[in-house]
């Protein structure tokens, strides 16, 4: 076998491992990993701006706008503009959305980053310039992507 189907197979194990977990997470909440991220950061910053979210969990704030817009509508979120400057519209959570981010199971890559972190320091630097190259191959550098395994698309 070449070595780039070796590299492929690979990735494509990365690939599958991830949405395996993002389907099992689905099932179990009915919220996408890029939902429940949205749900934890809101929770985090009282009364959160999109542009705040955006910032935390590294999505535009137009991606994180369609989010909310879900969450919204599913009752797990509320929108308040703010009386002394309108163009400010907090965020906040309901009691329902509360309970999901009390009751959701940790995210895959809680698992990643305790064993990436247990590597040591030339080793992750490795991973993560191969990590870039192979980014950089695939014309991905613009994507918009958040640190957090998953898949598909981030506001279904």
């Amino acid at each position: 076998m070449k070595k780039y189907e070796e590299l492929l197979i690979a990735l494509r194990q990365v690939i599958r491992a991830i949405d395996l977990y993002s389907k099992k997470l689905s099932k179990e909440t009915g919220l996408t990993s890029p939902q429940l991220l949205v749900l934890k950061a809101v929770e985090d910053h009282d009364d959160a701006m999109v542009k705040e979210v955006a910032e935390t969990i590294n999505l535009s704030s137009a991606t994180i706008t369609s989010i909310l817009d879900r969450l919204e509508k599913r009752g797990l979120v509320t929108r308040t503009r703010s009386t002394m400057d309108k163009r400010k519209v907090g965020i906040n959570l309901t009691v329902a959305g509360n309970e999901i981010i009390k009751d959701s199971p940790k995210p895959l890559q809680g698992h990643f980053i305790a064993r990436f972190e247990a590597m040591e320091k030339w080793e992750q630097s490795q991973m993560l310039a191969t990590m870039q190259k192979i980014v950089s191959m695939m014309d991905a550098q613009e994507l918009d992507a958040s640190p957090v395994l998953e898949v598909g698309q981030l506001h279904s």
